[in-house]
């Protein structure tokens, strides 16, 4: 008799991994997918082989309980998020401690049953085989028509985007020059006009040692993507909408722009070193065009493989696997960047802090917040207090990091204390946004030390756009024009559709 081919548990196994990027493949390389899809297949070769010697060779009933279990285990985080605000009077149903019970009884039936049978499972495996391939096809086959789409991009475009004359070839300066990205930070007006916070005691600070406070800063785009691919090549991007495409939301463009950008490339011609620290975020996580690449967590999940986690068993361990990797991220982030002026060399410092930016875990005092959940997309009315409060314990960490990197450089550096956009705690629904969350979720913090009379180019409306505009010509010899300080909007599900909002978002 022919035998059965045991295939199910391991396209069980990867579903979950092509499942998850075919959903976020417009924010991710294929590369992500590599290493889950390894530990996965790992543990599903290992439970397969060990099931099959326990089990007398029985290669059917291991692969039958080997999938029961990666089905229990992948199901698990999405389960939870159903159930999770379920009670029943003020008893609470929907918590780790009793999912998890239920989980653990029915692989245990599950596995009861299965050894026990004695009916011929091999009609059983081959369903489970069909099945297995047939849900494997989907993400399959939603990844290859997205790639296939966007390979009508042309080489010549994205060569196109990155090609730029660097204009002086005078020396450079002796200046460290720090460019630190304080993610969601919000303006004063912001703090002061939507969350009854007064924000001055830092600015006072910042003011006191040597910064200029750019007051009217506005960020040129709503996210952190296009804002920072705009900031680092120190040009509006709306030709993107040309390239890509109106009704593409693909970020793969804006991606490369911000891993291989004009103001890294130029301070390298010029011989600095361009250290990038771990943001743990997409195209700031790791820069392969770095001299020095900066982890500063033990643990090193990026967010794609956070997500993948949170769909697991696993998830009922989030605050050992997440929040304390978060927390571990902010913290060492902040301890590190004070010590790098002893790298040896004239230097770049890039570091993007997902701070005061939610997950919101951290209180006023820099303490875990007790129902703290690792969610990067927590903004809403009722997390006001919560951002607040993470950005009270940011100012604390900023200051002592400024006293750090003052004291520590033998040369002043220069240092950008920048929000790539403010928060969005009032986008209630991001569609049909209001003037009111126009203006917080566009007004930022914008604070320059730059050190001999640097600060007297500046003025109160420069927007991220011409940062290194000023920088570049003031230190470096250099005249790139000044553009005008403009803000575009643009949704999450149309990014290249950009609406000037300048008027509205403007300082009165």
């Amino acid at each position: 008799m022919k035998k059965t081919l045991i295939i199910h548990p391991f396209l069980f196994a990867i579903f979950p991994v092509l499942f998850l990027y075919s959903y976020n493949v417009r924010e991710l390389p294929f590369s992500e997918i590599f290493l889950p899809s390894a530990i996965v297949l790992s543990f599903t070769i290992t439970a397969v082989l060990l099931l099959w010697l326990i089990l007398k060779k029985d290669s059917k009933k291991a692969g039958i309980i080997t999938s029961f279990f990666l089905v229990l285990f992948f199901s698990y985080g999405r389960v939870y998020e159903l159930i999770k605000s379920w009670q029943i009077g003020t008893f609470i149903i929907g918590r780790h401690r009793y999912l998890m019970i239920i989980w653990v009884i029915l692989f245990i039936l599950g596995f009861y049953f299965t050894i026990r049978t004695r009916k011929d499972l091999r009609n059983f495996t081959n369903i489970l085989n069909i099945i297995a391939v047939v849900l494997i096809l989907f993400p399959l086959v939603s990844t290859g028509i997205y790639k296939f789409k966007t390979t009508t991009i042309r080489k010549d475009s994205m060569v196109s985007v990155q090609e730029d004359t660097f204009k002086s070839e005078s020396a450079a300066p002796p200046h460290d020059i720090y460019y630190i990205i304080v993610d969601g930070y919000a303006s004063s007006s912001t703090l002061k006009d939507f969350y009854n916070y007064d924000n001055s005691e830092f600015i006072d600070y910042l003011t006191e040692k040597g910064f200029y406070i750019a007051s009217k800063s506005r960020s040129n785009y709503p996210m952190s993507y296009l804002s920072m691919a705009s900031s680092l090549n120190m040009e509006y991007i709306n030709y993107l909408s040309d390239i890509v495409g109106l009704e593409s939301n693909d970020r793969t463009i804006p991606y490369k722009m911000i891993e291989n950008n004009k103001v890294m490339n130029f301070l390298k011609s010029r011989g600095y070193k361009f250290i990038h620290f771990s943001s743990g975020w997409g195209p700031t996580n790791y820069n392969q065009y770095a001299d020095l690449n900066i982890a500063i967590s033990n643990r090193r999940w990026n967010e794609f493989q956070t997500l993948l986690i949170q769909t697991t068993m696993l998830d009922a361990f989030e605050k050992k696997f997440f929040q304390d990797t978060g927390r571990r991220r902010v913290l060492n982030t902040f301890t590190t960047l004070a010590d790098v002026s002893k790298i040896e060399g004239k230097k770049f410092i890039f570091a993007h802090i997902v701070c005061p930016h939610p997950p919101y875990l951290f209180d006023e005092n820099g303490n875990l917040v007790p129902e703290a959940e690792f969610n990067m997309d927590e903004w809403g009315l009722e997390q006001k207090e919560y951002y607040l409060n993470q950005l009270i314990f940011t100012n604390k960490k900023i200051e002592t990091l400024v006293d750090k990197i003052l004291s520590n450089s033998e040369v002043s550096p220069i240092i950008i204390l920048q929000a790539d956009h403010g928060p969005r705690n009032t986008y209630i629904d991001g569609r049909y946004p209001t003037d009111y969350m126009f203006k917080e979720g566009m007004r930022i913090l914008n604070a320059y030390y730059m050190p001999s009379s640097g600060s007297d180019f500046l003025y109160d409306s420069i927007t991220p756009v011409n940062t290194f505009r000023v920088i570049f010509n003031t230190y470096f010899g250099t005249d790139y024009e000044l553009l005008e300080d403009k803000s575009y909007n643009s949704f999450d599900f149309s990014p290249y559709k950009f609406t000037d909002i300048t008027d509205i978002v403007d300082y009165d």
